[in-house]
């Protein structure tokens, strides 16, 4: 099966997103980071292989930092570089790299001449990073992000978030782009095409091939989306997920 190698037969490029915060895990914050960055990275080459969401405790942050940044090409944090107490992603990835916490240097210069007197000692923790870290520019509030080895650390507010990916996005190595075509199975339970799905998917080796229930109020249908990064394997597992629909609708009106 095609595993997300790059173009020019490298290493699979792959990624895992942290979510950090307590809010998150109390159900008071709706994530909406994940979904986006998963979507985003697909669509440029990078397989989103895990995500995980832990509170604001430093080792925790830094024992998923360290599993996640050994086990994939990126690590995507969000959330825990604000101006409280418990913004302390900069305190748990450092403790993950083994690395003191300093005040960047240019990450003052930005927050100094973008706030001027409404620099606070509050705001200045948004300057805080591990030392050697580099900055993620932040187009719409200014303060920055940054990367750190393979980590990239970045707000949790989804409409900075989504700036700083655009702003990281230049920066990843990518592979061949995930292509996706759904057929739907108007009028089928998944329980009508499972078994002879599973028999296209064993015949097609090179694609994948998922099956998605919904219903409509009045009857169910299955949306098969099958996927690959092979332009001419997808369209021969298509065609025989084409026909499988069809036979079974045509049994479904006799």
């Amino acid at each position: 099966m095609s595993d997300g190698r790059t173009e020019n037969g490298g290493e699979p490029v792959t990624a895992a997103v942290l979510v950090i915060g307590d809010e998150i895990l109390s159900g008071r914050t709706k994530d909406r980071n994940i979904g986006y960055i998963a979507e985003y990275l697909t669509n440029i080459g990078v397989d989103l292989r895990e995500a995980r969401v832990v509170p604001d405790v430093v080792e925790e942050i830094a024992d998923a930092v360290n599993a996640l940044r050994a086990r994939y090409t990126y690590v995507f944090t969000t959330g825990g570089i604000g101006p409280t107490h418990d913004d302390i992603t900069a305190d748990g990835v450092a403790h993950a790299f083994g690395l003191p916490v300093i005040h960047h240097p240019r990450a003052v210069e930005i927050l100094t001449a973008y706030l001027g007197d409404r620099l606070n000692e509050a705001r200045l923790r948004m300057a805080r990073m591990p030392d050697g870290a580099e900055l993620i520019e932040n187009a719409v509030s200014k303060a920055p992000g940054w990367r750190i080895g393979n980590v990239h650390v970045m707000a949790g507010i989804p409409s900075v978030m989504q700036a700083m990916l655009d702003a990281i996005a230049p920066t990843l190595k990518t592979g061949q782009k995930m292509l996706s075509v759904t057929v739907e199975g108007q009028g089928l339970k998944e329980g009508d095409v499972g078994g002879p799905l599973t028999e296209i998917q064993t015949a097609h080796p090179g694609v994948m091939i998922g099956s998605y229930p919904h219903f409509d109020g009045k009857r169910f249908t299955t949306a098969l989306v099958v996927r690959s990064r092979d332009a001419a394997l997808m369209a021969a597992a298509r065609a025989d997920v084409e026909a499988l629909v069809a036979r079974l609708q045509a049994d479904i009106e006799d």
